[in-house]
């Protein structure tokens, strides 16, 4: 017996009438026929318990449909609404005549079965394209279920009357429904109603097209995904038999037509293969359109064809603005019956094959013309080729299918600017949009260094080379080969920072978009775009974490990118590695954080965020790595170093906030590795010159073992730890503060120290060591140790160093050094140090060092000064005889009255240190000054004030001694001026020269002065009769 589903589908199929009457009288009659055999063969309570099972499959069923999901769920859930219906009925007993609506409503509830495993298994493209139809079909069996339950025999079966309510009311809700395709699937189905009736051959309308089908069905977009899926689209219309019905066979072939021209439909080769099959039958050369296309108004061909009351063609708005003054016809003169305008359709459709044919001729015929660079047709054939891109899209389909892009990417290499310039153009608007064009691109040669060298060239070029890379990218082989063209990331990231911002922007995308490979992300940090790679140092997986930090580790960073780096948040995620990463991850963070904090900025912004208390941690931590605390100490150091070079106008910033902490890390110094310990011992040097200086200098001096730690390591046999260590100590002894301490330190060390000055190759260290010894206590048991060590020699041995960096502190740090040589007290150093030539090095150094030398060589010459008038010999008594017949005899000293030289008597006269040291009275430094000033007035001590006076008159030193009274910040220099001012003013001679010099002076020290310098002002005063010396004001 044929079956309702079978009926229906051979009323679709054979093309019969598919009037909605004339079906449904043909399924009423098919489940009359069926209802007799339903109930001879099957018994009511089967029957209903069977139309159950449908029910529910049906709504497990709709679950899984394709399309339109809410008419099949309004539809499931009245379905639902039966279920306790059908169950109350199962309950009675049913006549034959009383259970012919359960048999009617059995039908359609097995054609809403058999609907919904289509929805479910059909291609999705296809159920799409029948949407409306499907939503149709929908409407129909819930209205034929409602006019089922119409005929329940409420009465005779005795249903209850709330139910009776339930199921008119149920009757009336799916009698009224309307169902409706869904807006998205109609705005489809209006797509491409629309796309067949203006004929749009646009790939790009194809491609937008099959991108909206893929995106509502659920489907990727891939390419692969899309042909298989409009594969299976056609094979369902072919299994479907539409062909016997004509009408929708044409709509098929016209959708299948216009899905085509999408990019993903069809493979290049059959889009190639039907291009060059319709280029070759339409021979070699163009058409002159026919009579008929030309509009007998305009003389041109027509774009927009109409045909008037007349019969007459004409272009449309040529004849609308000839209508808006006439109403007669422009041919014959003869009124129109009326104004209406019908489009020529067919022969709109002949102009249009007629410029397709043309304008293909054309584009073949222009190819051959582009192959010499050096034609003058080139610039004309590009320009032209670029208009016919830009009139319609389906002309730069067929010049990709022309196969011009390797002829393009050939002009690429070409010297002209212009031809470069408009063949990036050109190739930008086909690559636009084109899978195919970028396919074709993809596999020409050098395509990519030929892009990215224009890249490279002037701004203008470079812009149009960045766009057109842009739009390559979205080809994964073009946007893998863009990536490893050498200096092409460069170049990006310089574009990116252009004054022209579109190419600025444009380039910032590309870099965006290569920022797939973490090899380019690599590549880009090395041309300083850091973006991706601290995104990836931040969200990244692990391994890319790991890849990223060890590029930070292992980069060589200029002072703008490192701190660029920290601008852009590295630290917080180097931070969080170094603290929580694994061994090897903490050991590589570790590193790039060593790399970074070499920035003074960075290494602050380091202590403020609270780097220094997970880095200490782990140095402490006896399960961190040699590896790791390697680096940690050196970010230690580089952390230490950056407190000491802080802007004065800043806050200041300290490494360790308290005491403990500076005392736990000098105990560690000791018991640690000698790198380690040379790194944080540089480090204590650091922090020892920032702001909590004195506080970490304190701590090493109060605590014995830090102490004795210290000289220990200056005489350690690694090299690096021993100079550190010697700094260190060197910066210890520069205050002068707890001599006791110092003094006992570097006593220790005279043996090790003078060691270093002999054999060191460390210039820093060498002067550090002599430091040392500089800032010692003169004690005569100190210079014995410095004689018994062999000092003398060694310390003056480094006088002779040659230029460098340490030049000066090395020049300084020995002259300092060698004043324990002229220790008055010991005669014999002062005689070794005299013999030993050194005298007339610190007169030399008395012009030509600096001021701390200058002050140095003046306290040395001060005391070798004060042992001349014991070692000057006295002058022969020879009679008159001997004297008449002997050489003439040594000249005699003017200070000492005798024999002077400069290695027996260290005089200063021979010496000719007293024009120097005059000139040093008028130094800025009051230190230089002092030390000058004392080194003279040892020529007039004791009995020696008259001769002295003249020699120091004689060098104009009196006038400039005068002068140092000014000196009002140093009262002990004015103290001492007075003193020896007075002295001088016994003499007469030159009371009466320089009294009036001194008059002003000593009258304001009387004013200002303090009561010291006051009293003696006064006195001096009344020395020079100014005041009555008996005075007692002052």
């Amino acid at each position: 017996m044929l079956t309702l589903i079978n009926l229906v589908e051979s009323t679709i199929y054979t093309g019969e009438s598919n009037d909605p009457d004339h079906i449904k009288r043909r399924i009423y009659h098919v489940i009359a026929m069926e209802a007799i055999t339903c109930t001879s063969s099957m018994a009511a309570t089967e029957f209903i318990t069977h139309t159950i099972e449908i029910l529910v499959e049906v709504a497990s069923e709709v679950n899984n449909v394709s399309v339109e999901k809410a008419c099949f769920s309004e539809l499931a859930s009245y379905l639902n609404r039966l279920v306790p219906l059908l169950k109350e009925l199962n309950k009675k007993d049913l006549s034959n005549a009383e259970k012919v609506f359960v048999e009617i409503l059995n039908q359609q509830v097995r054609l809403a079965k058999q609907l919904t495993t289509e929805c479910s298994k059909k291609n999705k493209v296809y159920l799409l394209i029948s949407c409306r139809s499907i939503t149709k079909r929908i409407q129909d069996i819930t209205r034929e279920i409602s006019r089922a339950l119409t005929l329940i025999p409420f009465s005779q079966l005795q249903i209850s009357s709330t139910m009776m309510q339930e199921i008119t009311q149920l009757c009336e809700t799916m009698q009224s429904v309307e169902f409706k395709t869904a807006i998205a699937d109609e705005m489809i189905l209006e797509k491409i109603e629309s796309g067949i009736h203006e004929r749009n051959v646009d790939r790009s309308y194809a491609n937008n097209l099959l991108v909206s089908i893929a995106q509502i069905l659920g489907i990727s977009t891939e390419r692969s995904e899309l042909k298989k899926e409009f594969e299976e689209f056609k094979n369902e219309i072919e299994n479907a038999h539409l062909r016997k019905n004509q009408a929708e066979a044409i709509q098929m072939d016209q959708i299948i037509a216009l899905l085509e021209r999408a990019d993903a439909t069809s493979s290049e080769e059959e889009k190639q293969k039907k291009y060059l099959s319709k280029r070759t039958s339409l021979g070699s050369q163009p058409l002159e359109p026919l009579q008929s296309f030309y509009c007998p108004i305009t003389r041109e061909v027509m774009i927009d064809p109409v045909e008037t009351s007349s019969g007459h063609t004409f272009e449309r708005t040529a004849i609308e603005k000839w209508l808006s003054d006439s109403t007669s016809c422009p041919l014959t003169g003869i009124p129109l019956d009326n104004l209406t305008l019908r489009s020529n359709r067919t022969l709109r459709q002949s102009i249009e094959e007629w410029k397709d044919r043309n304008t293909m001729i054309t584009i073949a015929l222009i190819k051959p013309k582009l192959s010499n660079p050096e034609n003058d047709e080139v610039i004309s054939c590009l320009e032209q080729l670029q208009s016919l891109c830009e009139e319609r899209e389906i002309h730069r389909e067929w010049i990709v299918l022309e196969n011009y892009i390797p002829t393009l990417v050939d002009l690429l290499g070409g010297k002209n600017l212009e031809i470069r310039t408009r063949t990036l153009v050109l190739l930008s608007i086909l690559s636009k949009d084109s899978d195919d064009a970028k396919d074709r691109i993809s596999r020409v040669n050098g395509v990519i260094e030929s892009v990215v060298r224009s890249l490279g060239r002037r701004i203008a070029e470079g812009k149009l080379a960045v766009e057109l890379l842009l739009e390559l990218s979205k080809n994964e082989t073009l946007k893998r080969n863009i990536g490893n063209v050498q200096g092409c990331i460069l170049l990006l990231v310089t574009m990116s920072n252009s004054e022209d911002n579109q190419a600025s922007i444009n380039a910032q995308k590309l870099l965006d978009c290569l920022a797939f490979c973490d090899q380019n992300v690599i590549q880009m940090a090395k041309a300083n775009y850091f973006t991706h790679l601290l995104q990836r140092l931040s969200s990244g997986s692990e391994e890319v974490k790991m890849i990223m930090v060890r590029t930070l580790a292992e980069m060589e960073f200029t002072d703008h990118s490192k701190s660029s780096l920290f601008e852009k948040g590295a630290l917080v995620p180097l931070l969080e590695m170094v603290s929580n990463g694994n061994p090897r991850m903490k050991e590589t963070a570790a590193k790039a954080l060593c790399n970074l904090s070499t920035l003074q900025k960075n290494s602050t912004q380091m202590i403020a965020n609270g780097a220094v208390t997970p880095l200490v941690n782990l140095l402490y931590n006896h399960t961190s790595s040699h590896c790791l605390q390697d680096e940690v100490a050196s970010i230690i150091m580089h952390l230490a170093t950056s407190t000491m070079l802080q802007n004065s106008k800043n806050a200041p910033v300290s490494l360790f906030e308290s005491g403990e902490d500076i005392d736990r890390l000098l105990s560690f110094v000791v018991c640690t590795r000698p790198l380690v310990q040379e790194r944080l011992l540089h480090a204590v040097f650091a922090m020892c010159h920032s702001p909590i200086g004195s506080t970490v200098k304190a701590k090493l001096r109060q605590n014995s073992e830090h102490e004795q730690a210290l000289v220990v390591l200056c005489d350690n046999e690694n090299p690096n730890v021993r100079a550190n260590a010697v700094k260190l100590m060197f910066c210890l002894t520069e205050d002068g503060e707890d001599k006791e301490i110092i003094d006992r330190m570097g006593e220790q060390l005279i043996d090790s120290l003078i060691k270093i000055i002999k054999s060191s190759s460390d210039l820093e260290e060498i002067a550090s060591a002599m430091g040392i010894i500089s800032n010692l206590t003169e004690s005569t048991h100190l210079t014995n140790s410095l004689v018994q060590a062999d000092g003398l020699t060694v310390i003056s041995s480094r006088l002779q160093t040659q230029n460098g960096p340490h030049k000066k502190h090395l020049t300084e740090n020995a002259v300092g050094s060698l004043c324990h040589f002229t220790n008055p007290a010991n005669k014999q150093s002062q005689k070794k140090f005299a013999e030993s030539g050194l005298i007339p090095l610190l007169v030399q150094f008395l012009d030509t060092g600096t001021g701390v030398t200058k002050r140095k060589a003046a306290i040395s010459l001060a005391h070798l000064s004060k042992a001349s008038i014991d070692l000057t010999r006295p002058i022969p008594n020879r009679g008159l005889l001997f004297r008449c017949f002997s050489p003439p005899s040594e000249s005699k000293c003017p200070v000492h009255q005798g024999i002077c030289d400069v290695e027996t008597s260290f005089c200063l006269v021979s010496a000719n240190a007293v024009p120097p040291l005059v000139t040093l009275l008028g130094d800025s430094d009051c230190d230089v000054c002092e030390a000058s000033l004392d080194a003279l007035l040892t020529l007039i001590e004791a009995e020696r004030l008259q001769y002295g006076c003249k020699v120091l008159g004689e060098a104009n030193a009196i006038p400039e001694i005068i002068k140092l009274l000014n000196s009002s910040n140093n009262s002990n220099l004015q103290e001492k001026v007075l003193g020896e001012l007075e002295r001088i003013f016994r003499l007469v001679e030159y009371k009466q020269k320089y009294g009036k010099l001194a008059h002003m002076p000593l009258v304001d020290l009387t004013q200002r002065g303090n009561s010291r310098t006051k009293s003696l002002a006064a006195r001096i005063l009344g020395q020079l009769d100014v005041l009555h010396d008996q005075s007692s004001y002052f």
